[in-house]
């Protein structure tokens, strides 16, 4: 049986490490970006290199922007006294679809899980609670994963924020057991976010 020459190879290996693609969905993007290499391959190629050299983490949130501190943290329109709590970048992209929060965010980059050996201090729990001391945070509101880690980590925190004055909710109906924020509608996170409730 013919192989394709090794480059491509390692190129259908990455592929197929992404998420909704095994090794027969990466083949067929391959093929599809080496049918279209000066179009689509190319550019992609040129917008990959570049987001590698310069993406990273702000500062503040732990957001991906281009710059040491985000659009959304640099905003002074959004120092409203609330920060809203989420897992990983691509919820905060949810909430933002939804275009009805409007503080700022903090991003933890995960859940506790005692399973995969995860523990406050391998999230960003601890500069979560330094925040909350400096910028006056009048509310932190917890949108994690109904999941159990998900309310294993919220419980944590609200623990690690008591006797601190601020008011600590949770995101309310809309948001099923054991769903993500990433793949709910924007409705549902809109309605969720302002019936939220004291945790």
């Amino acid at each position: 049986m013919a192989q394709a020459p090794k480059e491509i190879e390692q190129l259908i290996d990455l592929m197929a490490r992404l998420p909704g693609l095994g090794p027969r969905s990466a083949r067929r993007a391959v093929l599809m970006l080496l049918k279209k290499r000066v179009q689509v391959m190319a550019p992609l190629a040129r917008v990959m290199a570049s987001v590698a050299e310069n993406a990273r983490d702000c500062q503040i949130c732990g957001n991906i922007s281009g710059a040491e501190v985000c659009t959304i943290c640099s905003d002074d329109r959004r120092a409203t006294g609330e920060i809203c709590v989420i897992e990983d970048v691509a919820d905060l992209w949810a909430m933002e679809r939804g275009q009805v929060f409007k503080g700022r965010y903090h991003i933890l980059g995960g859940t506790l899980s005692a399973l995969d050996a995860i523990g406050p201090d391998d999230l960003r729990i601890p500069a979560l609670v330094a925040r909350v001391k400096d910028e006056g945070t009048r509310e932190v509101i917890l949108a994690l994963n109904a999941t159990v880690d998900g309310q294993t980590t919220a419980h944590y925190i609200a623990e690690a924020l008591e006797g601190s004055g601020v008011s600590i909710t949770s995101l309310a109906q809309g948001v099923p057991i054991g769903g993500e924020l990433d793949y709910l509608d924007d409705g549902t996170i809109g309605a969720a976010l302002r019936a939220r409730r004291q945790f």
